[in-house]
């Protein structure tokens, strides 16, 4: 009750709000905010541990966190957004529902969204499995294994920096498309060489070149839907609903068969990125200005 207003609904109402300031540059501010995110994943640890060792618990750090956290909000006060200030006729609960639903049945809105979720294989679910794999599949200690996880997510860090600059000189789908042919060779490549110091190095390239992912296909989805980001937050918590079964699913086949029958599951991210990702680009206005195209 306390967590989702203060964590949850600030980061998502925060993000909608970002991507409606310029529509025309969803792929670049999904990055930068993508990149702030990673940032918080990598120093969150940390400061933990640091807080951990002054004494101070996670309630202290909570409360230093929830106290920094009212100095960006001080610094927005002083903008005025055009947001909302267009003359448009407020949408009420009912209509907003009703537009979430027809959104639904479009076909480009479910393409983002079904690529959403399956990208999400080589990226949350992905290191939700990756540290019991590499103790009970791959014979790593437990030290191992947390070092691979910070590996992980380092150069997750590395790659979401480099792809601000990236972003504006290359289609963000053409990237994507190339990203996941990389995946789909580094994956299994990891799967199948023996010893924790390989598996480590082809980790960590498959952490830097899965960067992207996400933000690429989240600003397809709001440029899908121009202005309209409350749908987009809306129908993304409907087929998230869904969405939340796979990793339910990838459960019940590692304790029916093998965790590494599992793994071998995950492939099939890269591979429906390949499939669903237009050949043709994607909304006009999720490219970038001067982009290579």
């Amino acid at each position: 009750i306390l967590f989702y207003p203060a964590s949850g609904a600030f980061v998502t109402l925060s993000q909608a709000t970002l991507m409606d300031t310029d529509p025309a540059r969803h792929e670049q501010n999904m990055a930068r905010w993508t990149f702030a995110g990673s940032l918080g994943v990598v120093a969150g640890p940390i400061a933990l541990g640091a807080a951990a060792t002054l004494g101070l618990g996670w309630r202290g750090l909570f409360l230093l966190f929830a106290g920094l956290t009212l100095i960006p909000l001080a610094m927005m006060c002083r903008f005025r957004f055009a947001i909302g200030q267009r003359g448009s006729a407020k949408t009420g609960f009912k209509a907003g529902l009703v537009d979430a639903l027809r959104a639904l049945r479009r076909g480009e809105v479910l393409r983002w969204l079904t690529l959403l979720e399956f990208s999400d294989l080589m990226l949350d679910v992905l290191l939700g499995f990756l540290a019991l794999y590499l103790v009970d599949v791959a014979g790593a200690t437990p030290a191992q294994a947390g070092a691979a996880v910070a590996v992980w997510t380092g150069l997750g860090l590395l790659g979401n920096l480099l792809l601000i600059p990236l972003l504006e000189r290359v289609r963000g789908l053409r990237y994507l498309r190339l990203s996941a042919v990389v995946e789909l060779v580094l994956f299994p490549t990891f799967l199948l060489v023996p010893g924790f110091w390989p598996k480590l190095v082809l980790l960590g390239l498959l952490g830097l070149f899965n960067t992207g992912w996400y933000l690429i296909l989240k600003a397809q989805l709001y440029s899908a839907m121009p202005g309209q980001s409350g749908t987009v937050m809306t129908v993304g918590n409907v087929f998230g609903l869904v969405g939340g079964l796979i990793p339910l699913g990838l459960g019940l086949v590692a304790e029916r068969f093998d965790l590494s029958v599992t793994m071998w599951l995950l492939l099939l991210g890269p591979v429906a990125l390949l499939v669903g990702i237009p050949k043709n680009g994607g909304h006009p206005l999720s490219g970038s200005v001067g982009a290579t195209r």
